[in-house]
């Protein structure tokens, strides 16, 4: 970290104090944000998919127009929260409220996204979900450790239920899990996959699988809120602020200007 300096006795000193005071400026001035692969609300750039993602390029409108610089992290969803909470990152955008994170994080006041999920079933399928008892007989995919339960604690007893062992596949990966889902359902390997109905949607424009699968509605009963949660280990002076703008940057993109960060990855809220 740089500090001020001052020359010359006096002016030299306050030349020094100045110094010190415009890279103090400069350090509080970068934000570091951890955050997972969850396309197309937040994509790790490859030469195929060079953006980050709706949330993160809103991210980075909101936080570029204060002045601030941006430090990206791109790790898993676990690791980026111990990351939040150990306070080598600043922030993470997206996270359901979990009250044990309170001890470690603060949660924004505004919501980041409120997700209606849905699923995805093979073209020809008639299959809709009506509760868990629907569910009987089918295949259901899903990712190690992923938790239902803010959009349905129904459909998580179901997924944990010893007793449902032979009808779900939990398929491991790092960042391609529901891509490999989705060839699975396509092969006749799992029936079903349920998530965000704009990962839904992104994952099968990019797939190019239209013609093999398709999104159904209803979804599970809740919608899934997420917000972004700020560490507990900087300031509260500059928590407060960090957040402070979060909530009116994230309030000013509302309507027309939210709709245009989700065309740009193809995806769109259904009524």
């Amino acid at each position: 970290m740089l500090k001020y300096r001052n020359a010359k006795l006096f002016s030299v000193l306050s030349a020094f104090v100045a110094l010190a005071g415009m890279s103090g400026i400069a350090s509080a001035a970068t934000l570091k944000v951890c955050y997972d692969q969850w396309a197309p609300m937040t994509i790790f750039p490859t030469g195929d998919e060079t953006g980050r993602g709706v949330v993160i390029d809103m991210l980075d409108e909101i936080y570029t127009s204060q002045g601030y610089d941006i430090e990206y992290f791109e790790v898993p969803l676990a690791r980026g929260i111990a990351m939040v909470a150990d306070g080598d990152c600043d922030m993470l955008p997206e996270y359901v409220y979990v009250a044990e994170a309170e001890k470690d994080v603060v949660y924004a006041e505004e919501k980041t996204f409120a997700y209606t999920t849905a699923f995805v079933i093979r073209r020809d399928d008639p299959w809709r979900y009506n509760g868990v008892t629907s569910m009987e007989g089918k295949r259901v995919a899903t990712g190690p450790g992923w938790d239902y339960s803010a959009a349905s604690v129904d459909y998580q007893n179901y997924i944990d239920n010893p007793a449902n062992e032979a009808f779900v596949e939990v398929i491991s990966g790092y960042d391609d899990v529901v891509d490999r889902i989705f060839t699975m359902i396509r092969d006749g390997r799992v029936d079903l996959y349920a998530d965000n109905e704009l990962v839904l949607q992104y994952v099968l424009n990019r797939l190019n699988m239209n013609d093999d699968l398709q999104v159904v509605r209803p979804g599970l009963e809740e919608k899934l809120v997420e917000r972004a949660i700020f560490s507990k280990k900087m300031s509260a002076e500059r928590r407060d602020e960090l957040i402070r703008i979060w909530n009116e940057g994230r309030i000013a993109m509302r309507g027309e200007k939210e709709q245009a960060f989700l065309q740009k990855y193809d995806v769109m809220f259904k009524e």
